[in-house]
């Protein structure tokens, strides 16, 4: 993954992406113990996104076959890690630019913050984006202020309380 993560820092540098920061899976392992997970969720700005109301992946797709990445069904194989970019949202732009800054074995790179990530997994809600919610509450630090305050500000409140997470607080 070290690799990888080199690899995406330069299509920072370059300009190609405009920010990222690491989500699903792999941003939960920073925080708790490991689970089972296949690939890195990579989170995107796009710096001509503010402009077009069309998002074009072209110059990141292009570039990182150029460096000899495949495709693998949604994802692209740098370094032999299946990566997904992911144009970011509202939600997921906000978790960006409140990321946690990190290093990975002498790579700089940025993860969700936990509040972040439970709010964006409470948001998708499949059952094993629970899993993790749970297991984030139970073994990271959440700030469970701003984690209300980001559940309330997204609309996803009352889904929280419904799924009972809060009794573990």
């Amino acid at each position: 993954m070290k690799k990888s993560l080199a690899v995406i820092n330069e299509l920072k540098k370059q300009g190609i992406i405009e920010d990222y920061a690491i989500g699903g899976g792999i941003a939960a392992i920073y925080y708790i113990e490991p689970i089972l997970t296949y690939d890195l969720d990579i989170f995107i700005t796009l710096p001509q996104a503010k402009e077009k109301k069309v998002i074009d992946l072209t110059p990141l797709y292009e570039s990182l076959q150029k460096k000899g990445c495949l495709w693998q069904k949604e994802h692209l194989i740098i370094e032999s890690v299946p990566v997904q970019f992911i144009p970011a949202d509202e939600l997921e732009i906000e978790a960006i630019h409140h990321a946690v800054n990190i290093d990975y074995e002498g790579v700089k790179t940025k993860v969700f913050s936990a509040e972040y990530l439970i709010t964006i997994l409470i948001r998708a809600g499949r059952p094993k984006d629970i899993d993790k919610v749970r297991k984030l509450l139970e073994q990271s630090k959440t700030d469970h202020k701003k984690l209300k305050s980001l559940l309330s500000k997204y609309g996803l409140l009352n889904k929280y309380k419904k799924l009972n997470l809060h009794e573990e607080e």
